[in-house]
């Protein structure tokens, strides 16, 4: 049988509840043969409070050695004021580098029953179906120096360096070429050519490699800025979006927004492909953030969570046909009036995060005869 190892890093805050409706989604799989195994570990405020640091040498091991990540949620107020180096957010870009994740995939999915949730007009968010791929181990986090300089006399000098390297740029637009052969061949590269030294390298790489390879697909460029404001004036003019890390970051939030809920996003993060067996290392995790003021609450949405698995049975383990089986029984449900409340109307039925998750997988089972 394939291998196929998950590990699941349920996080803080809400992070273990809608961890629990991935599990159990991933159990109504099992049930029908897919062989997925699995094991927990800490990462975030949790690992700090039992390790002293953000995850720990024993964790990443077993992240480099699975098959596939799957990662909740890390941080809240509890740790606002341990050291730098050492807050929850750390373990998450330690996975990201030392996985080499250098793709994160973000979809942007308008679900119809959803579209009266999205701060804009219906009009303008039913049906929007729209991808950013953000550069993810690159750019102003990880760039150095990355420090504060105390200059005397009261003053101090924070530095953030942004820098990118042919070969960086080269393997994300490659990505985004390919992923958009696969949908409606258009890709939209945004950056800040008009201030940014790293905007004009970006823009004349990912000109150089469409040119090379991809000159099917239709390219345009945009400055990050202008893209944002296109995002939320006319969003259903995108296909594939590629754009640098903290552009990416700041957009695929705003793209989020549209949808109606943060609560309602996966993502992907993926790595280059194994030359010998043709896998990449992967984490997978919902958009959204930890949510401390609901957590123990039993009202978190899970649907991102569950998504999430989605993607890994997509990306990870070329399993298409049990990721739509998935992605219809999310619809579905979403169609008969169930909402969490964070996605919650009037007329709408509101359920927690249990009665969510039992009710995608009643659809499964209807789906699946």
């Amino acid at each position: 049988m394939t291998t196929r190892h998950l590990l699941l890093l349920p996080g803080d805050g809400i992070g273990p509840e809608v961890m629990g409706g991935a599990r159990a989604v991933i159990d109504w799989f099992n049930a029908r043969g897919a062989g997925f195994s699995f094991e927990e570990d800490l990462v975030g405020g949790c690992a700090y409070d039992a390790h002293g640091k953000a995850i720990s040498d024993a964790t990443m091991t077993r992240a480099l050695a699975a098959d596939a990540v799957l990662l909740a949620s890390v941080g809240g107020p509890k740790w606002d004021d341990v050291p730098y180096e050492a807050r929850p957010e750390a373990g998450l870009l330690r996975l990201r580098k030392d996985l080499g994740l250098f793709a994160n995939l973000r979809p942007a999915i308008c679900y119809p029953a959803l579209a009266d949730s999205s701060s804009l007009k219906r009009e303008l968010v039913e049906g929007l179906d729209i991808l950013i791929l953000r550069e993810l181990t690159g750019g102003v986090y990880f760039g150095e120096p990355k420090e504060i300089r105390d200059l005397g006399n009261g003053q101090k000098r924070a530095i953030d360096t942004q820098v990118y390297d042919t070969y960086e740029i080269e393997r994300i637009a490659a990505a985004a070429f390919e992923l958009a052969r696969t949908r409606r061949n258009k890709v939209t590269s945004m950056e800040k050519r008009n201030v940014m030294k790293s905007g004009v390298l970006w823009r004349e790489v990912v000109t150089d490699v469409h040119k090379r390879s991809y000159s099917d697909v239709e390219l345009d460029h945009m400055l990050a800025d202008a893209g944002g404001m296109q995002l939320v004036r006319a969003p259903k003019q995108f296909d594939v979006i590629v754009t640098d890390n903290l552009f990416g970051d700041m957009l695929s939030d705003v793209a989020a927004m549209l949808t109606g809920s943060l609560g309602m996003l996966p993502s992907a993060s993926l790595g280059a492909a194994d030359q010998k067996t043709g896998r990449r290392k992967a984490l997978y995790e919902p958009v959204h953030g930890s949510a401390p003021d609901i957590a123990g609450k039993g009202i978190a949405n899970p649907i991102a969570m569950i998504a999430s698995f989605g993607m890994a049975l997509r990306y990870s383990f070329d399993m298409v046909p049990e990721a739509d089986l998935l992605d219809g029984a999310i619809a579905a449900t979403l169609d008969r009036g169930l909402r969490t409340a964070d996605i919650w109307s009037e007329g709408a039925t509101r359920v927690g995060t249990t009665e969510m998750t039992t009710a995608v997988i009643a659809e499964l089972d209807r789906a699946s005869g």
